[in-house]
């Protein structure tokens, strides 16, 4: 039902922000600017603790998209300045006041990452539609006259729903288990399907390049970002029943930490973001990187189209960004942020990850969110993307405070004595005492709105406007759809319509608006108007014919790749459902994924396992086909011999190198052992360029890598999982290695 504006689901990050300044601090952690968190050169880690603070995550993805930004500055026009940028000095050199400011301040930032650093993240496509269920997420994406799909998995904890949700990146890295011990459903987002590594600048694939062209500048962090984004479209869409819509966290290991600390800083929806070890091009400031010995701007901007073409002037003089990190890291600001990082391996720059996490404190703590904010690099396993004990109490307590909502512990920064950044080598700006707007008058409510133009996907809004009534000016309105616990927000428009677009054919409506001002203010809710979409596809009722020539290639331990031909349709197809069943016979077929195009790339399989497939086709009417012919695959092995083995799995690969991780080496025998020793075969021409943990020798074509002092030791039936090596190769050589042995 609609109540009245001091509802909890409907936010605004001003108005709490507002609120949070004259919190009684009566039983709080003792808070410590922090500038004093700046360690000796020796002793013990540095632990901050502050004030937990009740702000959470709005319900937009971009809640200063409103904000008239001033023209940005041209690259070549930059100036040189070694010291990190004030986060707190607007575009036109003044520096904000007052906590109501940082909204248009935080979008200004915004802009500017996105020009030079990222690469422009599209707003909310046209047309957004997709399935939650137990298991699995679909999404479909049409936008400009084209359209891409993808999928996640889903984990639920046990409990009864809707739960709140961790989108894991990559299936790497992430503490699952602990995710969802805290209550948290997981859902394991491919990346790769929506920006794909591997691939030239110039001829970018993946669903986000299918709809904005293979030569966006957008880099591929900005694209996974897109693709969370749209995750969460279809979760505000769904009956909420399964997965929360206002309650998502996002975290990621290593190139998937890059991606979890873009994600979450670009959707203002996310309440909770985990980047763990993230390196260069992920929360490391840039300017720090050249002088810690840490993975070199070039390196990074060139091993993969991670960050955008834009960034490339800056690879080698990073004091020409007009931003950095820090403000990144002050992007998030009020909402969860929990910074994992590992001091023991300087390639991932842990000292410019804390001095980026110091820096963007600030803001938190000017913003009365100090309590909302952690970094912790305190830890004793260096072994990188290793699940730690240190890390999974933090976890939790982040979890059940930003997700779960039963949690109210401060955060801290505790930072490792031999990766400590000094923040006041890197600054030359104070942090303001913020103080509230002077317009604490809501605007007016507005009328009720009118619909019109109401087709199967659509319908258009209009509604008598608002007036400011304390002085600081009209911003324009929130629209929502009422719809259970939590209302999805469906736009925010400047003036008093909307048109509406992707919207699910004979379905009721009922939408009402929100005014709001520049300092923040909401009015009440307006009157709700009821619609019904009309049918789709205009009473047909006949199905597609069945796909045809399903078939299976490229399959590897752990994926294959799908085709089959089109089926026709009178009013065309709308796109696939891909559907997969366990072994040779028996079992039932389930849907995995959906698909625009007539072919799929099947991922997450297991070796040596035997999968069948068939797919089916839809209508814009929601009319079905009958199922394509069966295609059978079975995953290839991973070889190995003697007491124990070696299983290598392709983390990443393009068209001159890949990186295998994990190397996973599992105990087969029946008694403890106390060391390994793996043996394989480069392909000629191919050149080990990298491994951790474990120690490689090269003689030829022949590589050996023998265990670390801390994973020799493996129980019967017991694996690590922390070996990878990166490998270079000739332009256009898709082998891998071969012949694995393990002794």
């Amino acid at each position: 039902m609609i109540i009245s504006l001091g509802r909890s689901k409907i936010r605004s990050t001003v108005v709490a922000l507002a609120v949070a300044t004259v919190l009684s601090v009566t039983g709080a952690a003792t808070v410590v600017a922090a500038e004093a968190a700046t360690l000796p050169a020796t002793g013990a880690a540095t632990v901050v603790t502050a004030q937990a603070s009740a702000l959470a995550a709005p319900g937009i993805e971009d809640e200063g998209a409103d904000c008239v930004v001033p023209a940005l500055p041209d690259a070549g026009s930059l100036p040189t300045n070694a010291m990190l940028p004030d986060p707190f000095k607007k575009l036109n050199g003044t520096r904000i006041s007052t906590t109501s400011e940082w909204r248009c301040r935080r979008e200004e930032i915004k802009k500017l990452a996105e020009k030079f650093v990222y690469g422009e993240k599209p707003p909310k496509p046209a047309t957004v539609t997709g399935t939650v269920s137990n298991t699995n997420i679909t999404v479909n994406v049409n936008h400009n006259g084209r359209s891409s799909s993808f999928s996640a998995g889903v984990q639920l904890p046990s409990g009864t729903g809707p739960f709140p949700a961790v989108v894991v990146l990559g299936g790497f890295g992430a503490d699952t288990a602990a995710i969802r011990a805290a209550g948290a459903a997981v859902i394991n987002y491919d990346p790769y399907a929506v920006g794909r590594e591997g691939t030239p600048r110039n001829n970018k694939q993946g669903a986000f390049y299918s709809i904005y062209g293979a030569t966006s500048s957008t880099g591929l962090l900005m694209a996974w970002s897109w693709g969370v984004s749209r995750i969460i479209d279809v979760i505000e869409q769904s009956n909420g029943t399964i997965l929360r819509a206002d309650a998502t966290g996002v975290t990621g290991c290593s190139r998937f930490g890059k991606g979890a600390f873009v994600i979450g800083a670009f959707d203002q929806r996310i309440a909770l973001t985990m980047p763990i070890e993230s390196g260069s091009a992920g929360a490391p400031i840039f300017r720090g990187i050249p002088g810690e010995g840490a993975q070199s701007l070039s390196s990074a901007y060139g091993e993969q189209p991670w960050l955008g073409d834009a960034f490339s002037t800056f690879t080698g003089n990073p004091n020409r960004l007009p931003i950095d990190t820090h403000e990144i890291v002050a992007m998030f600001a009020p909402r969860g942020l929990f910074i994992m990082d590992n001091p023991h391996i300087a390639n991932l720059g842990p000292r410019s990850a804390g001095v980026a996490a110091l820096g963007g404190a600030e803001v938190y703590k000017a913003l009365g969110a100090a309590g909302n904010i952690t970094y912790w690099s305190d830890i004793q396993d260096g072994n990188h993307c290793a699940n730690r004990a240190e890390w999974r109490t933090p976890l939790q307590q982040n979890i059940q405070k930003f997700l779960v909502k039963t949690g109210s512990a401060a955060g801290s920064i505790r930072i490792a004595a031999k990766a400590q950044g000094n923040l006041a080598q890197w600054r030359d700006w104070q942090t303001p005492t913020l103080g509230s707007s002077s317009d604490t008058i809501p605007p007016s409510t507005p009328g009720t709105p009118a619909a019109s133009t109401v087709t199967a996907t659509g319908a258009t809004l209009t509604w008598a406007a608002s007036t400011d009534q304390g002085g600081s000016g009209l911003a324009g309105y929130n629209v929502y759809r009422e719809q259970g616990t939590t209302d999805p927000q469906l736009g925010q428009p400047t003036t008093n319509s909307i048109i509406l677009t992707g919207l699910t054919a004979n379905t009721q409506y009922q939408v009402y608006v929100q005014a709001r001002d520049t300092a923040g203010n909401l009015s009440g809710n307006s009157q709700p108007v009821t619609f019904t979409t009309t049918t789709g596809g205009g009473g047909d009722t006949s199905p597609p014919t069945a796909p045809a020539g399903l078939a299976a290639s490229a399959t590897t331990s752990t994926g294959t790749t799908l085709s089959w031909t089109a089926s026709t349709d009178d009013t065309g197809v709308a796109g696939y459902d891909v559907l997969r069943a366990p072994g040779a016979s028996g079992g039932t077929f389930t849907q995995v994924a959906t698909s625009a195009t007539t072919s799929f790339g099947d991922t997450g399989l297991t070796p040596s396992t035997v999968y069948r497939y068939q797919v089916r086709a839809r209508d814009a009417a929601g009319n079905v086909s009958p199922v394509s012919n069966t295609a059978e695959v079975t995953t290839q092995p991973g070889t190995s011999t003697g007491t124990c083995t070696a299983v290598p799995t392709v983390q990443t690969q393009w068209s001159t190198g890949y990186v295998i991780q994990p190397l996973t080496i599992t105990n087969t025998g029946t008694s403890a052992i106390t060391g390994w020793t793996v043996t394989f075969t480069l392909p000629a021409g191919h050149t080990m360029t990298g491994s951790w943990n474990g120690t490689a020798t090269v003689s030829g074509q022949t590589v050996t890598i023998r265990n670390a002092t801390h994973n020799g030791s493996l129980a019967p039936g017991a694996a690590t999982a922390g070996v990878g090596f990166q490998v270079s190769r000739p332009n256009g050589n898709t082998s891998l290695p071969s012949g694995y042995t393990c002794a």
